[in-house]
């Protein structure tokens, strides 16, 4: 007697499209994670202006800044935002994380610092923090005590794949002789 061949099972052989539909999960999960993150965070003033002055110098909005990310026919997303005195001036900067809206995959973010003088119509981006070209995700982020903190998700080599960075780096900007200074964060470890 004949035993009927079994016929393969769809789910048992990988393909282009099983790829396709992981990486959007995961992508999904991703942007899911990070709207679940805490509001913008407002750092201590570390100058004794008075709150009237405080009050008068409103933080720069991103939306209105010429953010220098190239992101095609897709548009620009703001994923996060934080303000704070980083300068020490008595005028809030804005910090933005930003990445191109991909529809597949995870777009490596920008982290870039705004400011506006009090008689400019539009913020100017003053520094960048995480240049996109280096492939970073930034996770818990947030601006502190006059300082910039994030989670940096990388990669070891350029063989891992966008969707899965394996090197997890804690870091820490502050406004030193003019410059912001990277540093990384007491107690903190890099995987």
């Amino acid at each position: 007697m004949q035993h009927p061949a079994v016929p393969e099972l769809a789910h048992t052989t990988t393909r282009p499209i099983h790829w396709v539909a992981t990486a959007t999960a995961v992508s999904g999960v991703i942007a899911l994670s990070s709207m679940l993150h805490p509001g913008s965070a407002t750092a201590a003033q570390p100058h004794g202006g008075t709150k009237t002055d405080q009050a008068t110098a409103a933080a720069p909005d991103p939306s209105r800044a010429d953010i220098p990310l190239d992101c095609g026919p897709v548009k620009l997303i703001i994923g996060k935002k934080a303000t704070g005195d980083l300068d020490g001036d008595d005028h809030p900067e804005t910090v933005v994380v930003v990445h191109c809206d991909a529809s597949m995959g995870t777009p490596p973010d920008g982290v870039y610092v705004l400011t506006q003088a009090p008689d400019a119509t539009e913020p100017r981006v003053v520094a960048t923090l995480v240049d996109p070209k280096d492939r970073i995700t930034v996770t818990d982020f947030a601006v502190r005590d006059a300082a910039v903190t994030a989670t940096l998700l990388g990669y070891s080599s350029p063989d891992v794949p966008s969707c899965c960075p394996d090197v997890k780096t804690p870091a820490k900007w502050q406004w030193k002789g003019g410059a912001f200074i990277r540093s990384t964060p007491s107690g903190a470890r890099s995987v």
